[in-house]
């Protein structure tokens, strides 16, 4: 029986990996998704979507599908999947790798105020009104309703449903990478003059950091949360060679 690899996705580099991997062909691989992206890009192998009802639900999932090797994928900021897949490739006796962006940094010329959460988000926008960016995913600009007197400008992959309840909201559907020209003039645009943003790290959604360094924009990022300690690659290339490395030890029943 071929060795089996599954990789928690829903990021670009999740894709990636599957792809190099897949190309391999030393393992067969799945691809599971949360099922949160109504139209998830096209994906290079076959796609699981859905749950898997918590660590236990995932560890009996790598059992009966003889998972040898389980990769976390997923969004920097998918914390609870993140800790649900630790507890399941323990429960389960089977290795795990992540594949972690490394965060942005802060260089000179960049205006950041850097935040917990979305709610201390909100709080720092402040009392007087702004215009503002909101490059979040539409799970987390629910609690801006709570400052109305801002101008908001949503982007977003799916639909804000409903719309926020606040006066003044325009809402961008679009799907990155985004590069700093394109980011450049949007920010003209729409004279924003704030941005509130996760620290999501990688190259796909940065052009909006440079262009409100070269703006002089504001910045309120929201850090990062604890994330479980595992094995951890921060580049594909980093990924594939670990990954093989362990589907080797799994065939030697190592």
């Amino acid at each position: 029986m071929r060795n089996h690899i599954l990789i928690l996705g829903g990021t670009a580099e999740a894709r990636q990996l599957a792809s190099r991997l897949a190309e391999r062909g030393d393992a067969d691989v799945t691809l599971s998704l949360a099922g949160r992206t109504r139209e998830p890009a096209t994906q290079p192998v076959p796609v699981r979507v859905g749950g898997f009802g918590g660590p236990a639900g995932l560890a009996d999932y790598l059992r009966a599908e003889r998972v040898a090797l389980l990769i976390d994928a997923t969004h920097p900021y998918a914390s609870q999947i993140s800790r649900n897949a630790a507890e399941a490739a323990r429960q389960a006796g089977m290795p795990i790798l992540a594949l972690r962006r490394s965060p942005w940094l802060q260089v000179e010329g960049d205006r950041w105020t850097e935040v917990g959460s979305v709610a201390e988000a909100v709080t720092a926008l402040g009392p007087a009104p702004r215009r503002v960016f909101l490059a979040l995913g539409r799970q987390e600009v629910a609690p801006f309703e709570a400052a109305p007197q801002h101008q908001y400008l949503v982007r977003s992959v799916d639909p804000i449903e409903p719309p926020l309840d606040v006066p003044d909201a325009r809402y961008i559907i679009a799907r990155g990478p985004f590069d700093e020209v394109a980011e450049h003039a949007l920010l003209e645009e729409n004279r924003i003059e704030v941005i509130v943003a996760k620290n999501s790290g990688g190259s796909a959604t940065y052009g909006k950091i440079a262009a409100a360094r070269a703006l002089g924009v504001e910045v309120i990022l929201i850090r990062r949360p604890e994330l479980p300690e595992v094995p951890t690659a921060e580049t594909v290339d980093d990924a594939v060679a670990m990954a093989a490395h362990a589907v080797s030890l799994a065939k030697r029943g190592e």
